[in-house]
C-alpha cells in the first residue's frame, strides 16, 4: 500500500513537472517580445479592421509593411466606398496617398515613433512591455495579454492583444472604451518577419503609379496629368472661425513654401484637365449639446471648398476643401490615429486655436476649435463619412 502511494506521488509530481516545463508566464513571454522587437529587421501583415466608432461598423482591409529602421507602409481599401488610402513613411518625410484621386498629402512628423498605430507590431509590443499591471492568459494557440491603451487617445482605454504562441506574430487586437465597449478590432489573416522588400514599395511615386487615377464622365484623370499632385496642409490660425473670413483666403505658395515641396514636377501638370465633381461630406457625430449653425460654399486658395459652423456647448468650423496643386509650407504638429487615416493637429502660436488637419478621399479637411477637446475633435474627424444634406 505505502509502495502504491509513493508510485502515485512520483507520477504527480513529474506530471506537473512536464506541465509547468510546457507553460510560460507573463514575465517570460514578456521578455522574449523585447528580443523579438529589438532583432527584428522587417514585417508584413494583412487582416481585417472594423472601427465601431460610428453609427454603423467600418470595415477596412489593412496590410502593414516596416523596414527597418524607420521605413512603414499601411494600406487601408473599403471596397464597399471603393476608397484606398496609404500612409507612408520614408527618407522624405510621412506622407498620405489617395491614388485613385492622384493625391499626396505630406506631413513634417516622427510618425509612429510618438503616436503607435494599432496595426503596427512596435505598437502592440511595446504597450505589453511598459504595463506592469499586465493582465496574462494563455489559450490553445496563443498568449493574450490585457494592457492600457496607449494612443494618445482618451476615450480608449485598454487593449487585449492574441499573439500566436509559435513566433509571438500578432494574431487579433481588440481596443475598448471606459466602458468595456470595443471601438477597434483587428484581425491579422497573415503575419511574417523578415519580409525582404524592394526599395519602391516605400517609395511615394511607385505607391501612385501601381493605382490608375480615377475618371470623371469625360475620361479624364480627376487631379489632371500623369503625375500625382503633392500637398501639405497649411498651418490655420484664427482665420478658419468665420466664414466672412475665409471667403478667399491667400495661400499661394511663396519661394519658401515652394521649396518644401520634395518633387516640384510632381505639382504640376493641372492645366487642361477635368477635376471630379466636388462633394461636400459631413460628419455623423455632434458632440452633445452642439447643433449644426450654417454652412457656405468658398473659395480657399483658389480652390473650390465649404465651410460648415457649429455651436453650443463647443464652438468649431469645418473647412472642407479639394486641393489641385498648391503647396504651402509644412507645420510641425502632433499627428494622431484616425484609423481610416492619420491626421494632424497643431496650435495656434497664441494657443488659443488648435485645427486638426486630415484627409479623406481626396479631400482635405481642417477641424478648428478654441474650445473643443482633443477627444470629440477626433470623434468629429472620424465621422466624416457621408455626404452633406441640403
Amino acid at each position: 500500500m505505502r509502495r502504491m502511494t509513493w508510485t502515485a506521488a512520483i507520477i504527480v509530481c513529474f506530471s506537473l513537472l512536464l506541465s509547468a516545463c510546457g507553460t510560460k508566464d507573463a514575465e517570460s513571454v514578456v521578455k522574449e517580445l523585447d528580443k523579438v522587437v529589438n532583432s527584428m529587421e522587417s514585417y508584413q501583415g494583412s487582416g481585417t479592421m472594423t472601427l465601431h466608432t460610428g453609427q454603423q461598423p467600418l470595415e477596412y482591409q489593412v496590410e502593414v509593411s516596416y523596414q527597418k529602421p524607420t521605413y512603414y507602409r499601411i494600406k487601408l481599401t473599403n471596397e464597399e466606398k471603393d476608397i484606398t488610402q496609404i500612409v507612408l513613411r520614408n527618407d522624405d518625410g510621412v506622407f498620405v496617398l489617395t491614388p485613385k484621386l492622384n493625391k499626396v498629402f505630406r506631413f513634417q512628423s516622427d510618425w509612429p515613433q510618438n503616436q503607435g498605430q494599432v496595426y503596427l507590431y512596435q505598437t502592440l509590443i511595446q504597450s505589453i512591455i511598459v504595463d506592469n499591471s499586465r493582465q496574462f492568459a494563455v489559450n490553445d494557440d496563443a498568449y493574450v495579454f490585457d494592457v492600457m491603451a496607449n494612443y494618445n487617445n482618451g476615450s480608449l482605454a485598454r487593449q487585449k492583444i492574441w499573439l500566436n504562441k509559435d513566433d509571438l506574430s500578432p494574431v487579433q487586437v481588440e481596443v475598448s472604451d471606459t466602458n468595456a465597449s470595443v471601438m477597434v478590432d483587428v484581425k491579422f489573416d497573415t503575419f511574417k518577419f523578415g519580409e525582404k522588400f524592394d526599395k519602391s514599395v516605400f517609395e511615394t511615386q511607385a505607391n501612385m503609379a501601381a493605382t490608375p487615377p480615377a475618371t470623371d464622365n469625360s475620361g479624364e484623370t480627376g487631379s489632371g496629368g500623369d503625375k500625382p499632385t503633392i500637398t501639405t496642409p497649411e498651418k490655420d490660425t484664427d482665420e478658419a472661425t468665420a466664414p466672412e473670413e475665409n471667403a478667399s483666403p491667400d495661400k499661394e505658395g511663396t519661394d519658401d513654401e515652394e521649396a518644401s515641396n520634395p518633387d516640384e514636377s510632381a505639382s504640376t501638370g493641372n492645366e487642361g484637365t477635368a477635376s471630379l465633381p466636388f462633394l461636400a461630406l459631413a460628419p455623423s457625430y455632434l458632440p452633445e449639446g452642439v447643433a449644426f449653425k450654417d454652412s457656405m460654399d468658398i473659395d480657399y486658395g483658389g480652390n473650390k471648398g465649404i465651410i460648415t459652423r457649429y455651436d453650443g456647448k463647443y464652438n468649431y468650423t469645418i473647412i472642407q476643401t479639394q486641393p489641385k496643386d498648391i503647396a504651402t509650407s509644412l507645420v510641425p504638429g502632433v499627428l494622431i490615429d484616425l484609423g481610416t487615416t492619420v491626421g494632424e493637429l497643431t496650435t495656434s502660436e497664441d494657443n488659443s486655436l488648435q485645427t486638426l488637419t486630415w484627409t479623406y478621399q481626396g479631400n482635405l479637411f481642417r477641424l478648428s476649435s478654441a474650445d473643443l477637446p482633443d477627444v470629440e475633435m477626433r470623434k468629429v474627424a472620424q465621422s466624416v463619412q457621408g455626404q452633406m444634406e441640403k
